[in-house]
């Protein structure tokens, strides 16, 4: 067997026990009794699990961060993009990432309980940080420098505060979490405006972004859909 064709396997057993395992960790979490279910559901056998995930649920995990990135870009490449305002380029960023996880909400939930213990926080900010990062190279962004890291700062805000508003919100469609999300983009875009004002005025602004700078540094990777 070559090369290719072992990552292929590989990668068809992963996507097999990360579809066994949304469903488990829902009660479970993402745990390696949940990694245990998945292996059971989808027939597949220790050896292929350990091969698959050999850190066993902590890759599952990160394995499921990393696949909802790639599901995201998809859909984000198939709009229209030339032809939206930057502000809705984003705001379709966000919805669609949560609408593709609409169907595993529980699984989130977990997820997020999961990424906030203080042991796990570097995973938490390196994911977080990779989604903002992929939603603005997505839409062509090529901003450098402070312009760089406060787009990401300030998307990371947005984003995260929109997913813990989604994770609670009940309305038809999630509806009420839309409208919070054009009202944080709103908020964003205020302060961008604010900021090309100082900026043409020759006031400096304060850099609260050197976390992000260093988490940046530590994830730059090639990413392939």
């Amino acid at each position: 067997m070559s090369d290719h064709d072992t990552a292929t396997d590989l990668d068809e057993i992963r996507a097999k026990l990360l579809d066994g395992a949304l469903n488990h960790a829902a009660f479970d979490g993402w745990t390696e009794q949940t990694l245990r279910h998945a292996a059971r559901d989808a027939g597949v056998s220790d050896l292929d699990v350990y091969r698959a995930f050999p850190g066993g649920a902590a890759d599952l995990l990160q394995y499921s961060l990393d696949s909802a990135d790639r599901a995201m870009v998809s859909a984000m490449l198939d709009l229209d993009l030339e032809n939206m305002r930057i502000r809705d380029k984003i705001a379709s960023g966000v919805r669609i990432r949560l609408e593709q996880a609409a169907p595993h909400k529980e699984a989130v939930r977990r997820a997020l309980n999961h990424l906030g213990l203080p042991h796990r926080a570097p995973l938490a900010m390196k994911s977080l940080y990779r989604t903002v990062d992929l939603m603005w190279r997505t839409i062509g962004d090529t901003s450098t420098d402070y312009n760089f890291y406060t787009k990401r700062a300030l998307l990371a805000g947005v984003y995260s505060s929109t997913l813990l508003y989604w994770l609670n919100d009940r309305s038809e469609d999630h509806e009420a979490t839309w409208a919070f999300l054009d009202r944080r983009i709103g908020n964003v875009m205020q302060i961008e405006k604010t900021k090309a004002q100082l900026k043409k005025s020759g006031a400096h602004l304060p850099d609260p972004f050197r976390i992000l700078d260093r988490v940046a540094k530590r994830s730059r990777r090639p990413f392939r859909i």
